[in-house]
Order: C-alpha cells, then structure tokens, then sequence
C-alpha cells in the first residue's frame, strides 16, 4: 500500500488517515429510493424482483440511490437486495470494516440467502471482500467495481477543509470524470455531513479500518468467479489498482470503461449493466 495522505479533523481529536470521498448520504436516499424500502429491525434496505439473488453494497458516504440505474436493470431477472449499511449507527468503537461484513452477514441470515452473487462499490467492494474470506460458503460469484482493499487515493494528498464547500467541489470532482454530477446540491449534502461531528469520527474510523485490513494476502485464498469492472479515469482507484485485484485474485476477469472515473454505475450505468449482464449469464451459465 502507497504512503497515505493526512485528514485533519480541526475540533476533532486528530487521526492520522485518508478518506475516501464518495458522497452521498441518508436524505438524499430516502428522497430518490424510499418506496422501495422495507424496514425490519436493524435493516433497511431493497428488495424487489425474482430470481437469483444480487446483492448491491454501497461505498463510504454512500446511498442506495448510487445503484437506481443497476437496479431498474437487473430486478427484471434478478432478486435484486441492497442494505443500507450503518455507516454513522455502529457503536463508535466497533465502527470498522469488519463490523460492517458482521452486519451484511446478519442481513443474508435474516433474509436466508444463499448462492448470492455480491457487488461492491468503492468501501462496499472492501466489505464484500472480508465478507469473501469468512464466508465464502455463501457467495456465488463477487463483482468488484472502484473497490478498496488495496489502495484509495481520495484527496490527493491533502488537507480537507470541512467548512469550506469549494474545497468539497474540489474533492467531490475526483469521484466522476464527467463534472456535471458535482451539483450544488451534492456539495451542500456532503457539507452538512462532514460538518457532523458524530458522522465525521465514525468516518474517519472506517478510513482508519479500511487502511489496516489491506487484503493483498487474502485475495490469492479467492475461489468464486470474481469480475473487475473499472473507470479507466478513476482517480480514487486508479487503473494500476485493478491491475493488481486482477493478478492477485485467481479466477478474475477485468473489464474497462472509458470516459469513466470512480462511479461506473452512474456515470455509464448502460455500460456497467451490460458488462455484469453477460458476464454473470456467462459464469452462472
């Protein structure tokens, strides 16, 4: 893993980590996605359509939203399911990756699941993959797009200014090759967020987890099909981190998109639905 720029947290107690910057958060979910949301305890999340199980996981500021286009696509011949995961609920000290893999394990168990094929974004790809290695007896096929595990490159090197929102524009700008998705409204979202002092520890501390469970020495320990699908102008993960998953995991296949950064669901979702379409056709065939 490459030397990891600093945040500084200005009131908060100081931390020496990176955060990955994928900004989307709780409202804007429950706006675009809440009438397909089913609430059953500790879980919130998506259920809809028949057929195989695909199961979405959702990156660090992440929303269900980032996967409407996906979603739309494969419920029509997929059990397409999506937890929002507790990114800013878990007890402060056991706010990590591995609890989060604990969380999406309770989630299959109270939903029975079994064969599922599990998609990751960003830090859900980095969920799925210690999921991978506790449970592997559980998934059928992992798909990986942006994905942590390796190395995330979020703020270049910098310092985020939290209360300044040009400094955001700037940051939130690496996440897409196309700038027309860094809206005012995607700034004053992300500006409300890391101005919470209760969201911004606990996200420092998933950045902190995700820097300290580097999966290099368990990719090669891989047996399911795993699929690669990767922005060829993502900044956060760049090109040379998908390189790496693609020679240390054992049966992978890697897919490029062009004109892309670190959100290929979004920014090219036709794109993105076609690669997973014929490749899980292919591999579950």
């Amino acid at each position: 893993m490459l030397p990891q720029p600093l945040v500084n947290t200005d009131r908060v107690a100081p931390i020496a980590v990176r955060v990955g910057l994928y900004l989307w958060t709780d409202r804007m979910v429950r706006m675009e996605m809440e009438p397909q949301l089913k609430e059953e305890g500790e879980f919130t999340y998506i259920d809809v359509g028949d057929g195989p199980p695909l199961l979405f996981l959702h990156g660090l500021f992440g929303a269900l939203s980032n996967f409407e286009g996906p979603t739309a696509f494969f419920r029509k011949k997929y059990r397409v399911l999506m937890p929002m995961l507790p990114l800013y609920t878990l007890p402060m000290l056991n706010t990590n990756v591995p609890a989060l893999a604990d969380f999406l394990d309770r989630f299959m168990r109270h939903l029975g699941l079994k064969e599922v094929n599990l998609l990751g974004n960003s830090l859900g790809g980095h969920v799925a993959l210690v999921y991978c290695t506790k449970h592997a007896d559980r998934i059928r096929t992992l798909i990986l797009t942006g994905s942590s595990g390796l190395y995330e490159n979020a703020f270049g090197g910098g310092f985020p200014r939290r209360e300044d929102k040009d400094f955001l524009r700037q940051r939130i700008a690496l996440t897409f090759h196309d700038p027309k998705y860094v809206t005012d409204e995607l700034v004053e979202e992300c500006y409300v967020t890391v101005n919470d002092r209760a969201k911004l520890i606990r996200i420092l501390s998933l950045a902190k987890s995700a820097i300290r469970h580097n999966m290099a020495k368990d990719l090669p320990n891989l047996k399911m099909p795993v699929c690669l699908i990767w922005g060829k102008q993502d900044t956060i993960t760049p090109p040379h981190v998908a390189e790496e998953f693609n020679s240390l995991i054992p049966n992978s296949e890697l897919f490029w998109i062009d004109q892309c950064g670190h959100a290929a669901m979004m920014e090219h979702p036709d794109a993105f639905n076609t690669i997973v379409d014929g490749w899980l056709a292919k591999t579950l065939a």
